[in-house]
């Protein structure tokens, strides 16, 4: 049986720019932050073979917005776990805000590294814009179908 050392991955994720922030595997592995990247992929697939070293898995997470999932299909593509974490399902402690790029970057590497996040979708069949267009258009008719149901038939999201 090989060995190996796991090492979770958080990236805070702008248009321009991405903050990585690494977790040793383990409970009381080191963590660090990485530095801040430009979000070219040239500029990310470099930093991700740099840190994928012999005997290293990786596994990245970061946060899902409107930088798309580009990035997701990047890192996949080179061969490492990535999970794309819904803001709303990143557990947070009452009073705790994270206001900086470093600070959710660390937050997400710690996280990971414990299994608190969860990817709200399995995001292993994001192949293509097709299936991301198709991703979207079935949000869209859950919410229409579970919006009623919530608020009730005599009421309205605008209201």
């Amino acid at each position: 049986m090989k060995e190996y050392s796991e090492v979770f991955v958080g990236l805070d994720v702008s248009k321009l720019k991405i903050s990585v922030a690494v977790a040793a595997g383990g409970r009381s592995g080191e963590v660090r932050f990485f530095g801040d990247i430009d979000a070219r992929p040239a500029v990310v697939g470099s930093v991700v073979k740099k840190l994928a070293k012999p005997g290293v898995k990786l596994h990245f997470c970061y946060e899902a917005g409107p930088t798309g999932y580009e990035l997701y299909r990047q890192i996949v593509a080179l061969g490492h776990q990535c999970v794309l974490v819904a803001p709303s399902l990143i557990p947070k402690r009452r009073g705790d805000r994270v206001k900086t790029n470093r600070g959710g970057a660390l937050s997400l590497a710690k996280l990971h590294r414990a299994g608190e996040l969860t990817a709200p979708i399995a995001y292993g069949a994001i192949a293509d814009h097709s299936n991301q267009t198709f991703g979207v258009l079935a949000a869209a008719a859950t919410a229409a179908l579970i919006i009623p149901m919530v608020l009730g038939p005599r009421q309205s999201l605008l209201q």
